[in-house]
């Protein structure tokens, strides 16, 4: 995993815990690419990702002074206005939401419990943060042996990043959780359609103007593919 800083006042200054920015950059792929917002640092902001093609590649070669097109904040965020306590569960690139989800929790008077998971302990981002850090690996390289769902407590607020299948299974122990759901994106701005999210009431939402995060239990997880290549986490 990498980690890209930006020079983006505006973003900074507004983001909230689980929106994203939508880049564009050359060369690189036709379409904009979402990320999630790592950290709002000062007039910086940071992205977290690794190379899953050419145009994350080419994006991971720029130098400092390259430019990229940003936009954002976009879409819907965490809502932390319940009072007690969070627990934060992410897998993989689900890291990325997470440090502004702790940050805005703890400035709402909320204790953090941060449950992250990944395959091997060399796959874990070792930056997790909060009163309370689980590590989690399928192998049982580092702390719990299981999913990051597994080792996660109960809570008063469950916010939950990462795979589409590790979020059904958020979806089945609490099922009002909020979900941040990787999808396709193109514009990020509700006009393209390419980032439906199907709904159980019928219908579909956009992840990128009702979403990208849902209530657990709204999603129909059967009907959406449990892994997508680009997604607001990658």
């Amino acid at each position: 995993m990498f980690v890209l800083t930006m020079r983006a006042p505006q973003v900074a200054a507004t983001v909230r815990a689980g929106q994203f920015v939508n880049l564009g950059w050359a060369p690189g792929p036709l379409l904009r690419r979402p990320f999630s917002v790592y950290r709002a640092l000062d007039e910086d902001i940071e992205i977290v990702l690794k190379a899953v093609g050419s145009g994350t590649a080419a994006l991971l070669a720029m130098e400092m002074g390259d430019r990229v097109s940003c936009l954002g904040p976009l879409g819907r965020g965490f809502d932390l206005a319940r009072a007690g306590t969070v627990v934060l569960v992410s897998g993989g690139l689900g890291v990325a939401p997470m440090p502004i989800a702790a940050r805005d929790a703890r400035a709402a008077g909320l204790r953090v419990t941060w449950v992250h998971g990944a395959r091997t302990a060399e796959e874990l981002c070792g930056e997790a943060d909060g009163d309370e850090v689980v590590w989690a690996t399928d192998d049982g390289s580092r702390g719990v042996r299981g999913t990051a769902v597994a080792a996660a407590p109960d809570a008063d607020v469950v916010l939950a990043c990462g795979p589409n299948r590790m979020l059904a299974a958020v979806a089945e122990r609490w099922p009002d959780a909020q979900v941040a759901v990787e999808t396709y994106m193109g514009c990020g701005t509700g006009v393209c359609l390419g980032c439906t999210v199907p709904l159980k009431r019928g219908g579909y939402d956009r992840a990128c103007k009702e979403g990208p995060v849902f209530r657990a239990r709204d999603i129909d997880w059967a009907a959406l593919p449990s892994h997508l290549p680009y997604a607001v986490t990658a």
